[in-house]
């Protein structure tokens, strides 16, 4: 899930955020002035409040509420940092620039990545997971695997590189020497740990990975759209059995729901039904409309 990006598709643009703290303090307190006179909160609360993005930004603040009532002890202060973190280190140099690019501040990209918890919280709260179910998502599971690799542009030269390592060469500095990927070639090649739910590598290069055990590699070249890789498994645990990654695939479980628009809308209208929400503004009666009618309060598969 890239926050950045789709932060769960019905969530506001962080643009909305911003408005946030108009509809939380309306009043007379004049946001701008000009020669033909001020504007104040209450008329620009009263511009907006019926706008598209206006709803949406009252829609997001009561589901924060009412999620943080009800799930708020799950999610910890500390998981949201830890998820912060992650979303730095993924950026590395660049983190905010993008952050910057995306109209985000730290606070309210961490504002986001709560939210999202919370929801999740909510998700899972929704879900049984049954053995069945268990089963049928360890068939495309493979647990968190190391490998590294050397990527080349041309087959001849993929294959001269199997030819040396066959011969005992140090997968290092065969790295080191031939490969194209500046951002590992002077580490061996080696990548971050990656599991099935992995987007950013290429489906080929994670299907010939993961037939790999550790210390094997690649006997012929595999070819992606980067070019040709040689593959080399530093450390692959091996699958195991089902009811050893019960938390691994109950958590993909729950991350399938969290993608599922239909789902997500059905949760969301049972956590507003219980969150007993009243909107007191008569112009924004049916605001909550699209969440709370029969139809999207049906009850959602588990």
């Amino acid at each position: 899930m890239d926050v950045f990006s789709d932060m769960k598709k019905w969530f506001v643009a962080l643009a909305g955020v911003m408005l946030s703290l108009t509809l939380a303090a309306c009043g007379s307190k004049t946001v701008a002035t000009t020669s033909g006179g001020k504007i104040t909160e209450s008329q620009f609360y009263s511009s907006l409040k019926n706008t598209s993005s206006g709803k949406q930004v009252l829609q997001q603040m009561i589901l924060n509420k009412v999620l943080d009532k009800q799930f708020g002890s799950k999610v910890k202060d500390s998981d949201v940092t830890k998820e912060y973190n992650s979303y730095k280190k993924q950026y590395g140099s660049s983190f905010n620039s993008v952050l910057q690019q995306s109209g985000m501040t730290a606070s309210q990209l961490k504002q986001q990545i709560k939210s999202n918890l919370l929801l999740k919280e909510a998700v899972k709260a929704d879900t049984k997971v049954t053995d069945a179910q268990l089963k049928d998502q360890f068939k495309s599971y493979q647990p968190k695997v190391t490998v590294s690799h050397i990527l080349v542009s041309k087959k001849s030269t993929a294959e001269n590189v199997i030819k040396q390592l066959n011969q005992g060469k140090s997968f290092a500095s065969l790295a080191k020497k031939y490969s194209t990927d500046s951002a590992t070639k002077n580490k061996g090649g080696k990548l971050d740990p990656f599991d099935n739910t992995d987007t950013q590598l290429d489906s080929t290069f994670k299907k010939a990975a993961f037939k790999l055990k550790t210390n094997q590699y690649t006997k012929t070249p595999v070819k992606t759209s980067y070019g040709y890789h040689v593959i080399k498994m530093d450390s692959n645990p091996g699958k195991g059995t089902y009811k050893q990654h019960e938390t691994e695939l109950k958590n993909q479980i729950y991350d399938k729901r969290m993608n599922d628009s239909a789902t997500l809308k059905s949760v969301v209208s049972k956590v507003l039904k219980k969150g007993n929400v009243s909107i007191k503004d008569s112009q924004l009666q049916n605001v909550l409309a699209d969440y709370l009618t029969s139809s999207s309060s049906s009850k959602s598969s588990k």
